[in-house]
């Protein structure tokens, strides 16, 4: 296969998990950053090539360019997989230019950015019947009033950017107990020049949370997909997987495909919905336009979204499928999940005895692999490395 597959970003799991379910195949596969610092998915031995671009947002244009020029120097279009949310919003901005040089399953450029942005994703779900948690808007009239009256208290401040709102705070969300802390999420935003909307919380404990990871293709239909439910996520309550079981859930199915299928999306999508605790209703909770941290437990199930991606965007699509029975297989970022185990427990949302009973799965480690054993080695250097620098200062 002469087209090559360029991954963006190889400083966090999900290039990492890229680049082996694409290596497993033979695949040439071309590792993009802006550093060489902390690229530990890089260091896999399925990782043919590496290079270094300009950085993404620092200087977008020559990023751009830098991508461009690289394509054309190739003997086949590359398939281009970015692994992070920044790298997906600048991919839609430039799409028309990049899918000159590329093969990017998206083909209608906005609407990676519209399924990602919070406000624009609250709209497209209502008007096609897909329930989304109660939103308050900081502009409405009477905004007070419609949070003590449909939202309640406690409450989250949610960002309209999430990209942007987590390299600000290092965070997903405000939660807020009070109109006080209320006020003081606004504030914090405001100066930070983020847009922000205010939402009910769904009733239920993170468990509550689950996936419906899909494939469309070219004609925007689903081909393969997986459900998963999740168990612990860092920070707690409102954070990534670090914890997640793949579970059979048909009902995530019925919502979730018909809903890709109707606004057109192309490509992977990892929908979340919340399940309501009282009601037992699915909300959409948010969309990835990219592979997602869940990758490796769902090539582990039996579904490889990266190669999947590839074969169709270069000419030999798979056959479709769907795993539709339980596997008793769980992904595990067992960094984070210890930090998130200690958070559950101090706050007597679990107990010892629950974290042990759930590990008693099959795992898809996020980094571990012992037949490619460098990321993880690197991962550990580099974790000492911060540790080190911290207790120096």
């Amino acid at each position: 296969m002469n087209n090559k597959a360029v991954i963006l970003g190889t400083n966090y799991y999900i290039g990492l998990s890229t680049i082996r379910c694409l290596g497993v195949h033979d695949i040439h596969t071309v590792a993009v950053d802006y550093s060489y610092e902390n690229t530990y998915g890089a260091h896999s031995k399925y990782c043919s090539e590496r290079v270094i671009a300009p950085h993404y947002k620092e200087s977008k244009q020559q990023f751009i360019d830098f991508l461009i020029d690289y394509a054309r120097k190739q003997t086949a279009p590359p398939v281009l997989i970015p692994c992070h949310d920044s790298y997906v919003e600048v991919i839609d901005e430039y799409l028309d230019e990049l899918k000159n040089h590329y093969l990017i399953p998206q083909t209608k450029q906005g609407l990676y950015t519209e399924v990602m942005n919070k406000e624009t994703l609250h709209a497209l779900a209502t008007k096609h019947g897909v329930l989304v948690p109660e939103t308050v808007r900081l502009h409405e009239e009477n905004f007070y009033e419609k949070i003590d009256e449909i939202i309640g208290y406690p409450c989250i401040v949610k960002p309209v950017d999430s990209p942007s709102f987590v390299a600000k705070f290092r965070k997903k969300i405000f939660q807020v107990e009070n109109r006080q802390e209320l006020d003081e999420a606004l504030r914090k935003s405001e100066e930070a020049g983020l847009e922000v909307i205010v939402q009910r919380i769904i009733p239920g404990f993170d468990d509550h949370m689950h996936t419906f990871d899909a494939y469309l293709n070219q004609d925007s239909k689903v081909t393969h997909w997986v459900t998963c439910q999740k168990h612990r996520q860092y920070p707690i309550n409102f954070g990534a997987s670090v914890y997640t079981e793949q579970k059979y859930i048909p009902e995530l199915y019925e919502v979730g495909a018909k809903f890709l299928e109707d606004i057109g999306f192309k490509g992977f999508a990892e929908i979340e919905f919340k399940k309501d605790a009282e009601t037992g209703n699915f909300y959409l909770i948010e969309i990835n336009a990219r592979i997602t941290n869940l990758n490796h437990l769902l090539y582990k199930v039996g579904i490889n979204f990266p190669y999947i991606t590839y074969r169709e965007l270069t000419g030999s699509p798979l056959q479709s499928k769907a795993v539709t029975e339980n596997t008793n297989t769980a992904f595990w970022y067992v960094y984070e999940d210890i930090l998130a185990i200690k958070g559950y427990i101090k706050t007597g949302q679990l107990s010892t005895k629950d974290v042990l009973q759930s590990l008693l799965k099959k795992k898809a480690y996020a980094i571990w692999d012992w037949k490619d054993p460098k990321p993880a080695i690197s991962f550990l250097q580099m974790i000492a490395g911060k540790k080190f620098r911290r207790s120096s200062n």
